[in-house]
């Protein structure tokens, strides 16, 4: 009957120390799904702050190679970054990081355009699946203030130790117990005294490496992601899983080996891990361990990076499939490869502004831009490349239609004075001017788009290089999309660019911009009937416009 009552209380111990664990990975997967339904096909709320985006931008600095990036300027000027939050609707770190990458790095290869929408495509049409990918994913979380990358080469990066000196305390374990059984007072002294030294060095030796449990934590949570989604036979997704396949069969010794280390990022308070605690202190088994997980992250680099690309391939595909499902519509665009410029778009808008006004454009010249202020000029400038670089990047455009070549996109906008540098606005400018004329020396098209040529600078010299340079533009395999207040351009280059305009309406001491791109050159000013809109005297408003009207009927300014 006693025999019976321990084990029944052997059974209720286990019961008591598994239990826990079950329920706990049931509510968090729970929870975890009702966030995924909720979260499709929304516009993510997540705050992020400045620091976020440092981290999420490593992975595409640490994988940059020769191909043509969005630069820091032209990612800066068209507000990128809130772009990419609201397409990130991402499940983990690697699928965000990836997504970050996709949208820096412009792509010229239709295939791989068209098989980023296939899989976004099926994710989107096979809730399901979608779903069960979604929670794999989850396994891996989000870093908070390092990136997933770094967590990964930090530590492959480490200096593997020598095993030795562990194995020599467990011998002291075992040689304290010889000696208890031939002496057993002088046998338990020493036991002690072996336990006392081997904690002692155990803490020491851990402190030099415990920063690293949480990159190996890392691996482990990927590696388990990995395992899960290799085990799937979606068709449509072979390429994917077969590799994952291939990658995970090197990989899983690393997780068997990790489970010695015990929870890597955080402590649970099971009774099992409180146990292999005491027994990792004594035999330093964590401490052996964690130098095996060393050297097999270092040979098996090239399949970690390897399901790093995929699972990020795929959680990226995902957030582009709910992202589509946010906007009012959408296309695919088509582009090709060819010397002839063009842009012919369908309703273009702008993914930012809650209820944009779409515009059409249909154009194989560079394009002058004019129109008074605040009507519109620089959104519709945005609204162009923010969409050649969706076309590139998500194939997906806010447009009925979309037809362009395959182009490098840069930008000349949001310039600001370098004070750190001492360099004025006009240096700031024509710096960044330079750099898209010094890139037109290559062969590939280059899409380019300059809000106020040269605007800090006086407007003789302004027209005369501004002239000159969107002339050089033309003629360098560049199409340039430039907005300008000074009309004399739209005369000057009439043989390199086409004119547009943008217009208002005045009525009843209020300026209404309806933000309809017409073509020609722009015939109204609003700049004085601002200032009587905002309360300017009389004298000073009738005395401006007398100014210039004489400038207008004489060619000289006088007061």
């Amino acid at each position: 009957m006693e025999k019976y009552i321990y084990i029944g209380l052997g059974i209720a111990l286990l019961i008591a120390m598994i239990y826990p664990v079950v329920t706990a990975e049931r509510r968090r997967r729970s929870a975890i799904l009702g966030k995924i339904v909720s979260a499709w096909g929304q516009v993510p709320k997540r705050e992020y702050e400045y620091s976020e985006f440092e981290k999420i931008a490593k992975y595409y600095k640490a994988t940059k190679g020769d191909e043509f990036t969005i630069d820091d300027i032209t990612w800066n000027d068209l507000d990128m970054d809130r772009i990419f939050m609201m397409i990130n609707n991402t499940s983990c770190s690697t699928g965000e990081e990836y997504l970050y990458k996709v949208l820096r790095t412009p792509v010229f290869d239709q295939k791989i355009l068209d098989e980023r929408n296939r899989v976004a495509e099926y994710f989107a049409t096979h809730d399901e699946v979608r779903l069960q990918y979604q929670i794999e994913f989850s396994r891996i979380g989000y870093t908070k203030k390092i990136a997933l990358i770094d967590y990964i080469h930090d530590f492959a990066n480490l200096n593997r130790q020598s095993n030795l000196t562990h194995y020599l305390h467990i011998m002291l374990i075992f040689a304290s117990i010889l000696l208890l059984v031939t002496a057993p007072s002088l046998g338990i002294l020493a036991f002690f005294a072996v336990m006392a030294y081997n904690i002692i060095m155990y803490y020491k030796d851990k402190s030099k490496i415990e920063p690293y449990f949480i990159s190996v934590g890392v691996i482990v949570h990927m590696i388990m992601c990995c395992q899960e989604l290799a085990k799937h036979k979606e068709p449509e997704l072979k390429q994917y899983l077969e590799k994952l396949g291939a990658g995970v069969h090197q990989l899983k010794s690393i997780r068997s080996n990790a489970k010695w280390l015990g929870e890597t990022d955080k402590s649970s308070g099971n009774p099992a891990d409180i146990i292999m605690e005491y027994i990792r202190m004594m035999t330093h088994i964590d401490l052996i361990k964690f130098n095996t997980v060393l050297g097999k992250v270092q040979k098996y680099m090239p399949e970690i990076e390897q399901a790093l690309e995929i699972i990020g391939q795929l959680d990226s595909c995902i957030a582009i499939a709910s992202y589509r499902q946010t906007l009012p519509f959408y296309c695919r665009p088509k582009l090709v490869s060819q010397e002839e410029h063009k842009v012919m778009a369908k309703d273009l808008y702008h993914p930012l502004i809650s209820e944009p006004v779409a515009n059409s454009i249909y154009e194989t010249r560079p394009v002058l831009l004019t129109g008074s202020n605040a009507s519109g000029k620089s959104t519709f400038l945005k609204t162009v490349a923010i969409n050649a670089i969706l076309a590139q990047t998500i194939d997906t455009v806010m447009a009925h239609s979309y037809e362009s070549n395959f182009f490098r996109i840069y930008s000349s906008m949001a310039l600001q004075d370098n004070l750190q540098g001492k360099e004025s606005y006009y240096i700031v400018e024509i710096k960044s001017l330079k750099r898209i004329l010094d890139a037109a020396q290559d062969r590939t098209p280059i899409l380019c788009f300059v809000d106020e040529v040269l605007r800090g600078t006086n407007t003789v010299e302004r027209i005369a290089a501004s002239s000159r340079i969107l002339q050089n533009l033309a003629q360098s395999n560049v199409m340039c999309f430039a907005a300008t207040h000074d009309i004399e351009l739209t005369h000057m280059l009439t043989d390199y660019y086409e004119n547009y305009h943008f217009t208002e309406e005045i009525k009843e001491n209020d300026i209404l911009f309806s933000y309809q791109l017409h073509k020609g050159r722009a015939t109204t000013r609003n700049a004085i009937r601002l200032l009587k809109i905002m309360g300017y005297e009389e004298d000073v408003i009738q005395k401006a416009d007398e100014t210039a009207q004489n400038f207008m009927k004489t060619g000289t300014w006088s007061l």
